[in-house]
């Protein structure tokens, strides 16, 4: 239980229980999906779900831009202080810290669609590659020697090993702003209660699920453009779901690049919002699709 707050402890597995799911240390994530049927009691807002897709939108990019194109791929770069504000927004999703989840992408990236993937549908099934790997003994592990870039940072490492804090301080700013808006705009027809099983149970849940169908889904459903060596594949459907992280076969054949769908029409809202970033000058040297890239990809269409 100690491990639902501090993520700290042994670098090694106990490989016979290694693959199968801590039911005890899953418990609160279990809680979650519970906590979202209190939308019955609590009922809603157009207040309160405005929010709800609003962190879903904001956590998504951190997700996506930061969690995913930053810390696991080093498609741009930005500076200590962004690196560390959109840190802390991707682990209020709830999908641990940046460190856990680069090193996760990176191993997904060296062996993907092999047995030695946990999250590859063609090896493990659904259920196993779109959830049950990330609550196993394994699944929990940080594996240091995959981000030697990444783990000099304390700050970093304090948000993966704490990887619960971001979470309830978004769920009891989320209550305590409700409960002052009840008071205060009692027209916005909200309370404490309200916002926070919306804008932080219900959001956290969709945004959980969703992101993981790239594991579940995208290896399964859409077309192929590049013949890489595993199984992903480009679906519109869930690249507007994920921003842009649906044009999964574009990725896989070039993972460097700040922009994941590679033609105009492949809307990676991702994208866009890091174009505006680097407008801002809060992050720089985004990576391209190189150009021989684009033609090929045009060629194949």
């Amino acid at each position: 239980m100690v491990r639902w707050f501090d993520t700290a402890g042994p670098t090694t597995l106990n490989e016979a229980g290694a693959d199968r799911i801590d039911w005890l240390r899953a418990l609160p994530f279990a809680l979650m999906h519970v906590a979202c049927l209190a939308v019955i009691w609590v009922e809603a807002s157009w207040f309160a779900v405005a929010v709800a897709v609003a962190l879903y939108a904001v956590r998504m990019f951190a997700i996506t831009g930061f969690y995913h194109r930053y810390f696991s791929h080093k498609a741009f770069k930005t500076s200590r202080p962004v690196q560390f504000v959109f840190a802390a927004i991707g682990a209020s999703s709830v999908q641990r810290g940046p460190l856990w989840w680069a090193a996760h992408h990176r191993h997904h990236h060296r062996v993907t669609d092999t047995p030695a993937d946990p999250h590859s549908p063609g090896q493990h099934g659904f259920w196993w590659s779109h959830m049950g790997w990330f609550l196993t003994p394994r699944g929990f592990r940080t594996n240091w020697d995959a981000i030697p870039d990444l783990r000099r940072f304390p700050e970093l490492r304090f948000l993966d090993r704490f990887d619960i804090l971001m979470p309830v301080l978004l769920a009891l700013g989320l209550f305590a702003l409700g409960a002052w808006l009840e008071d205060a705009a009692p027209g916005l027809e909200t309370n404490g209660w309200q916002l926070l099983v919306w804008g932080f149970f219900v959001s956290t849940i969709v945004l959980f699920h969703a992101t993981v169908t790239i594991n579940s889904l995208s290896h399964r459903f859409g077309s192929r453009r590049f013949d890489t060596r595993d199984d992903s594949r480009n679906n519109w459907m869930l690249a507007l779901l994920t921003f842009g992280e649906g044009w999964h076969n574009n990725h896989h054949y070039f993972p460097g690049s700040a922009r994941q769908g590679f033609r105009w029409w492949e809307v990676d809202l991702t994208w866009y919002g890091l174009k505006l970033l680097s407008w801002l000058g809060l992050v720089r040297d985004l990576k391209p699709v190189p150009a021989g890239l684009v033609r090929t990809s045009r060629s194949r269409q």
